[in-house]
Parts: C-alpha cells; structure tokens; sequence
C-alpha cells in the first residue's frame, strides 16, 4: 500500500490514528492548513496543490519573524519607478508624455541641426597625407612629394646614411627640372615673338605653315573618304563615314613601319610600301568597289578614263613632318623629324610620291588634300566639340608634338611671297590654318631649359641643334632624358641607387644589382610610358615600379628606396614637360586674341556664331602625354594660371578637349573640303548658275547633289 513520501506527512496521519477522538472534534480551519500548506498529498488529490492567500499572508509573517534584520529593512523599501506617480496598473499623465517628447525632439534637432555647425569649431586640423614629408627648401620639390599618388611609405625619409644619401641626390637631379613661373612668362613672351616672325618670313625659326584650309567644320558635314596617317613609328589605313550630326564610323587597319624603310636610301621604298598597304586595305575592307574598279581599268585602259569622279575615294593624306604647303594637295618637305631620315625625299612633293606609288598598282584612290596630324586634330575636335564656338588649337602631345591654330589671314603675310596664287587661296572667310611646326621653337635656347641630360641627348640625336623644343616636351625623348638622370646617379659612387653593401638593407632582403645587359646602359630603351607607371604608383612599396624596373629594365630585387627616387626624378620630367606645353598653348591664346573674342572663328558653313557656354576658347588635344600620364592637363593648368594675360580667370574658360581620331577623321574632313574645291573649279558654270539660282533652289542642288553621290560610293 503507498504511503506519502514526505516523512512529516506520515508523522501526522500517524499522529491522528493514535488519537481517533481528535479527529471528530471541530478544528480550527488556520491549524489545519498550516499543517498541510508545504505539500500536495499523493494519495488524497483534494488536498488543495497551492496554498491559499491567508496561507501565504501568515507564511509572510512566519518568514519574517526569522529574518535577519538587515533583509528586513532591505524588503521594507518602496518600489521606485521612473515616473513618481506611476504604479504598476497606471500610465503616465499627459503632461508628462509631453514633457518627455519634447525633450526628446530638442534633443533630435540639436543633432540634425546645431551640432553640425559647431561641429568646424573642434574639429582637428586636417593633416597632410603620410607620403608628404616635412617642407623642404625647394617648393618645386615639395609639390612633386605632396601630389604624388598615396602609397604605403618606405624608408627614403628615414635616419639611415644610404637612405639619406639617395633621397639628397634625387631631390637634386629633380630640381634641375624645375621651370618657374618667370620661365614659364619669358617663354610665353618670346613663342609670341617667334609666331610673329613665321607668319612674315620663310626660314624663320618656327616655320607657321599655310594650311590653305579656311575654315574648320562644325558637324553638318557627310560623305565616305579615306584617310592614312604617318605619324611617327606607325602608319594607318582608313575610311571614314561622316554622318553630318557631329558623328562618324570608322574602318581602319594599322601596320609598324619597318626600322629599314625609316632610314632607306630612295623615296620608293618607303612610299610603294604604304601603297601597298592601302591596296591590303580596299582588298579587306571595300573588295566590291575594288574589284568593279578593276574591271573598268581593264575594260578602258586608263585608270581615270571613262571613270566617274564618283567611284574614286578622295583620300586625306596626313603627313606628320615638316613640309613646305603650296595648296590643298601639294606640298614638299623640309626635313624628316622621329627617327625618319630618307635624304632622297627632302624637296619632293610627298602627295606626287605617293600618289605615283598608288596609280603604280591601278587603285581607285585619288591623293585629295596634305594634312598635317595637328591640322587634323583640329579639324576633328571642330567637328565633335560641343557647342557652337569653333576650335582654336589642335596639339598634339604624344611621340612628338605640334600645333595648329586658326589665324587671321590678314597677318599671313609671307603668302605674297611664297608665290600663292590667288586661285590657290580661299579668302571667303579671312582665315586660314597655320602649322605651326612649334616643335624648333627656341632652337637658339634663349628661354628653354638646358639640363646637362638635354645637352647628351641632343648630341647624340639624328638632328643635334635643331626640334630643341619637342626634344623637352614629346614622348619620344622623356624617357631618354629620365635614363641618361638614372645612368648619372648609378655611375655616382656616392649615390646608392640600385645598389646594397648586403641583403639587410633591402626590405625584400636580397641584394640589388643592375645586369650587365640591362636596357637602362642603351640609348632609347628606357620607354616613356615607364614614366606614367612610376608616377602614378599608389601600390604598396611602390611595388609596380619595382617590379617594372626588375622584368623590364634588368634591375634585380630594387628596394623602396630606389623606387621612390625613380618617382621623384620621373614626376619633374613629366612636370617640366607639361610645363613648357603651356607656354605653346598660352602664347597661341594670347596671340591671337581669342579670350576677348571666342566666337570669332569661321566654320564651313559660315553661320552666325552664338556665344556658348561663358565663351569657353576650345583646344582640342591628342597623343599619350595628355591622354595617358598623370595630371599632365593639371599641371598645363596650373602654368596658364601663372601666365600674365590668362591668370586664373583666363584658365577657367579654356576649354581642353580630347580630339578623338584627329589624323584620320580629320584628314577626312580636310579630303572632304579639296573634294567640294575641286569640283566647284572644274565645273565653273555648273557652280555659277547654282551661285545665280541662289535661295532655296541652290540650297536643294547642293543636296541633291551630294546625296546623289553618297548613294554611288555606297553602291
């Protein structure tokens, strides 16, 4: 039989079994509640399982009694809220709540509104970044430093002797670089002076060569030409569709000029080879209207005989070297520039040469206009520019560099003596082109920079004394200069450049050394985009560079040290070089006038000009320097703001845009322009009586006409 299992249950049930009689007496309820309150019985389920509230209330006091009084008085404290007069079955008054969220949107305000403002008061100074040490004497250097590309910091600037040593002789070949604000103005002063003098005379110093184009285009123009351009180490292949709404698609095709045919003996070996390439060209790209053209030559026996001027492709010959322009399509040259040197050629007229090297192969290509690559980029950034203003300036500043600008024909006053026909000269609009050929600028060296680099590259040049100006600015000779300031440091046994006494002074602990065959001991191989790679590292340790110098220029394990030196000697190259590219672009603004009158530029159109965008002045640039290097446009800026004349109000309305193309949509453009020339002079009564008609009947006769021939070249 079960039992309970508390032992104090048992006693009482015993304890009630041996006194029977108690059990029929009347007991007081509270007895015998206290009796059973701490236990539910398992054998009696109605025995209540929780004691009632008076049990609880004399337990309370029960409890109390044996409490210590330290937990006495500790249970005798009040409850205490957050709100005086809340319990916990009341709600906050009204007046409380609206206490409360008033504090509270005070609080929000002050966060939103107040803080802000007082915020600049406490605010800590800002610091210059970590790549930027402490000011040094020069601020030429300094600048160089403190807008170099942040990157993690070796230890040029530390304690140590070599560390020191190399960081002192890189400061000191750097500011042999520098080209201050005076330079920068007595440059200006005398570009003007020798701009002046081209325009009046032949022989001058800088050449300024008549274009005999009179007007750049303003992006209504059509048609399909061709194009071929070269420019330097390359020469390209190109037919262009002008879509008349500032828009163009292009084909194109591009081959490496071999080394041999720079240097040949005759002109022929060097012009059959790009005939060549043009027949390569129409074979891939037009073999339809190749071949129809063939048939035709068969079939008359002449190559224009019998031939619609129609069915042949004008072509803009872009020819970027000094030539000596007698018209549209003429023209000889003066001397090769870029490794060029073909003694056969000077003299010649380069359009003939290449013009007989293409009926030499019965190609459907007539030789319309001689471009020069900045003429080209000029016309190209007239015809994509935004807005209404014309052009002012095409430059380039890439393997070479140059500049064409728009003059006042007026102040051409050497055409009278370069015997200029009338019949040669559009004076319509009273402008013309000039090629400025800015690259001999200075030859004499009154105001350019002469560092002994210069002097050891000039001399050993294809050219010495003459292009001293492109020899500073263009690409082909920034990486020369850097290599012959590297070889001078290496050479220096008190510079420790590239060089270790053991592995623990290099933080990739091997010892630096220079391989024997290294391309930094040979002329010409150290390549200028190294000089963009150097200057434009941010990467840890300069880690870019290092690597570029070990895989590339035979330099094994360079350390930081040698890399941040590198920077800093490539960083015042590329400077001074953007530097000195402003006094071109300056003395052009300066020159003619063109701050006071933005607008006052013709177009082919001959509109009326409105004034756009706070009469902005458009330069229209092109080549790897501007394009690629770093802060190369920053740096022009920042020279044109110290120009007296421009200043900082000048500079802002200066307009510097990329001439997407110059050499080929450009020579297009230029092809277009001879092509409209020459048929208007063959056709003097046909261009009369639609002069006479006039009014809206010329209007639909040109259109007819030029859409009539656009539908012919596409079939």
């Amino acid at each position: 039989m079960c039992g309970p299992k508390d032992p104090k249950a048992r006693g009482t049930k015993l304890e009630a079994a041996s006194h029977p009689a108690r059990l029929l007496l009347p007991s007081p309820p509270l007895s015998v509640t206290l009796a059973t309150r701490h236990h539910r019985s398992a054998s009696d389920p109605t025995v209540p399982s929780r004691p009632t509230s008076l049990s609880r209330a004399a337990a309370r006091r029960g409890r109390e009694d044996e409490e210590l009084p330290f937990l006495q008085a500790l249970h005798a404290k009040p409850a205490r809220f957050l709100f005086p007069s809340l319990k916990a079955y009341e709600l906050p008054s009204s007046t409380t709540l609206l206490t409360t969220a008033l504090l509270l949107f005070l609080l929000f305000a002050s966060q939103l509104i107040l803080i802000p403002r007082l915020a600049p008061y406490f605010r800590q100074p800002i610091q210059p970044p970590l790549f930027c040490p402490a000011p040094v004497s020069n601020p030429f250097l300094q600048q160089l430093y403190c807008r170099a590309p942040d990157h993690r910091v070796g230890t040029l600037y530390g304690s140590s002797q070599n560390s020191m040593a190399l960081a002192a002789a890189a400061e000191r070949v750097a500011a042999e670089f520098e080209y201050s604000a005076q330079d920068v103005n007595r440059g200006v002063q005398e570009f003007m002076r020798e701009m002046d003098e081209g325009l009046g005379k032949q022989g001058a110093t800088m050449s300024q060569i008549p274009t005999y184009v009179t007007a750049v285009p303003n992006g209504t123009e059509k048609g399909l030409y061709m194009a071929v351009d070269l420019g330097g180490t390359n020469f390209r292949v190109c037919s262009i569709q002008l879509h008349g709404n500032s828009t163009f698609s292009l084909t194109q095709s591009k081959v490496k000029i071999p080394q041999e045919l720079m240097v040949a003996k005759t002109s022929k070996e060097l012009f059959a080879f790009l005939a060549k390439q043009i027949e390569t060209f129409l074979k891939t790209h037009h073999n339809d209207h190749y071949v129809n053209h063939v048939e035709k030559r068969r079939r008359k026996g002449s190559l224009f005989e019998g031939t619609h001027d129609e069915e042949v492709f004008h072509l803009g010959f872009t020819f970027s070297f000094p030539v000596q322009q007698s018209g549209i399509n003429k023209g000889t040259l003066i001397r090769w520039t870029k490794g060029f040197d073909i003694k056969d050629t000077i003299g010649k007229d380069v359009c003939a040469l290449l013009q007989k090297e293409i009926d030499a192969l019965d190609l459907p290509v007539k030789v319309a206009a001689l471009v020069n690559d900045t003429v080209g980029t000029l016309m190209a950034r007239s015809y994509t520019s935004p807005g209404k203003t014309g052009t002012l300036l095409g430059a380039i500043f890439g393997t070479g560099t140059n500049g064409a600008y728009v003059e006042k024909l007026a102040r051409v006053t050497k055409l009278k003596k370069v015997g200029a026909g009338k019949q040669d000269v559009d004076d319509s609009t009273g402008e013309m082109i000039i090629n400025t050929e800015w690259g001999s600028f200075d030859n004499h060296l009154s105001v350019l920079p002469n560092t002994p680099y210069d002097k050891s590259l000039d001399a050993e040049s294809n050219n010495p004394g003459i292009q001293m100006f492109e020899k500073r600015v263009s690409g082909m000779f920034l990486g020369e200069i850097l290599r012959r300031a590297l070889v001078g440091l290496i050479k220096d046994p008190s510079v420790p450049l590239f060089s270790d006494e053991h592995s623990n002074q290099n933080d990739v602990h091997s010892t630096t050394n220079i391989h024997d065959n290294s391309p930094l001991w040979s002329q010409w191989a150290l390549d200028t985009s190294f000089l963009s790679i150097a200057s434009a590292d941010n990467t840890a340790g300069l880690k870019n560079t290092r690597q570029t110098l070990d895989s590339d220029y035979g330099v094994s394990a360079p350390s930081a040290e040698d890399a941040e030196a590198v920077r800093l000697i490539a960083s015042a190259v590329g400077k001074r070089a953007a530097r000195l590219s402003a006094v071109a672009i300056a003395a052009v603004i300066l020159s003619t006038g063109k701050l006071q009158h933005p607008t006052d530029i013709a177009t082919t159109n001959n509109a009326t000009l409105e004034v756009n965008e706070d009469e902005v002045v458009d330069v229209g640039v092109d080549g790897s320097l501007v394009e690629f290097y770093p802060n190369f446009e920053e740096f022009i800026r920042e020279a044109l703001r110290e120009v007296e004349g421009i200043g900082k109000e000048g500079e802002r309305r200066v307009r510097i845009g990329i001439a997407k193309d110059g050499s080929g949509v450009g020579a297009a453009l230029i092809a277009l322009v001879a092509d409209r020339a020459m048929r208007a002079s063959s056709s003097p009564n046909a261009s009369s009586a639609a002069a006479g008609a006039g009014g809206l009947a010329g209007f639909f006769t040109q259109f007819l006409s030029d859409l009539n021939r656009n539908l012919r070249v596409r079939v």
